[in-house]
């Protein structure tokens, strides 16, 4: 197990109306909660296949789940923002010993343990990578050292970001890699489109 390439996994605490708001809209907290769950399994399933240190990051309160203890470090999320949140997790990790890390979310149904090693691989020649999300955003951002930068003055959330870090790695002159542009599953077209069990 390469043990300095870290994995940073942020995750949501399942409780029923507080995850896939937008998409409880449409469908109810229920269905939406059901569906999160999915998603934890498949970035539960590409995390485990992924020859790396794997790092949980609960977005409230460390739970006794299925992310085992003996596979996973377990983290809860610091800072107010999305982009304090993920600046202090890298930070924790590259603490930890990491020379490479990588963040993922786990809104993501196509995500899988190749497009990880890719964006290791990624990692090994460049300063940093990215997996661009359909909407603007990002599923998936690494680095070998903390670039505060890239999680400061940003509108998250909105599909101005992946443009704005890119922009920002070339301002400061850092070579950077894409992998596989994916979709994020936040709303119920994104839901109809994707490939998990739902039941309208």
């Amino acid at each position: 197990m390469q043990h300095n390439r870290h994995l940073i996994i942020f995750i949501k605490n399942p409780v029923l109306g507080k995850v896939k708001t937008r998409l409880a809209a449409g469908i109810g907290e229920k269905k939406a909660l059901d569906v999160y769950q999915q998603l934890l399994e498949i970035t539960r399933n590409a995390a485990l296949k992924s020859d790396c240190t794997r790092n949980v990051f609960y977005s409230d309160e460390i739970e006794n789940d299925a992310w085992d203890e003996d596979k996973f470090n377990k983290f809860v999320q610091e800072g107010d923002s999305l982009g304090d949140r993920m600046k202090n997790a890298f930070m924790q990790v590259f603490a930890l010993g990491a020379t490479e890390a990588i963040i993922i979310g786990s809104d993501c149904p196509e995500l899988n343990a190749d497009i990880i090693h890719q964006a290791f691989e990624v990692l090994d020649e460049k300063d940093a990578v990215i997996g661009p999300a359909k909407d603007g955003g990002y599923y998936l951002l690494g680095m070998k050292k903390l670039l505060p930068f890239v999680f400061e003055n940003k509108e998250w959330s909105t599909d101005s970001v992946f443009t704005d870090t890119t922009n920002n790695l070339e301002t400061n002159k850092l070579s950077y890699g894409l992998v596989r542009q994916l979709s994020d599953l936040d709303n119920i077209t994104d839901l109809r489109d994707s490939k998990l069990n739902f039941m309208e």
